[in-house]
């Protein structure tokens, strides 16, 4: 049986830790995830709140150490809530996974029938908001890289 350790970065507004709170568990939290004869385990990458880039002195060092994260991630995961589309640092991101050519996810709010452009426009893939899609969203993405 072959193991595959998916490394995954959500992309959040800290003001909207709520939404960042729901994909880590459903990713993170999940328990064991297989496709066919492979495990997978998925590892976190991003920068959550509660362990912040602590050693950034500005907003230059700080999109260094995020561009660091994305480039050791393999899929990058993106909610599309419309603050996405008024984020600088959500841009920064995005601009970080095209260079370093990290597939993104866009993970569709339930309910939500407007989707920031930005995010839309440079996602590999859009899912909704469910665990299930969102698993295999990000595994579909990995398996193609």
């Amino acid at each position: 049986m072959s193991s595959h350790n998916v490394r995954v970065f959500i992309s959040h507004a800290w003001n909207y830790s709520d939404v960042y709170d729901t994909l880590s568990k459903w990713i993170f939290d999940g328990g064991n995830w297989s496709s066919g004869q492979a495990s997978v385990k998925f590892i976190d990458y991003s920068v959550p709140k509660n362990d912040p880039i602590h050693d950034a002195k500005n907003s230059e060092e700080l999109k260094i150490a995020i561009y660091k994260q994305i480039a050791m991630s393999h899929v990058i995961v993106i909610p599309t809530g419309m603050y996405a589309a008024y984020s600088k640092w959500i841009e920064k991101e995005i601009k970080g996974s095209n260079a370093y050519k990290k597939p993104i996810l866009a993970v569709i709010p339930r309910g939500q029938t407007r989707k920031p452009e930005i995010v839309i426009d440079n996602a590999a893939k859009e899912v909704g908001w469910t665990e299930e899609s969102v698993i295999k969203g990000i595994w579909e993405l990995y398996q193609s890289n």
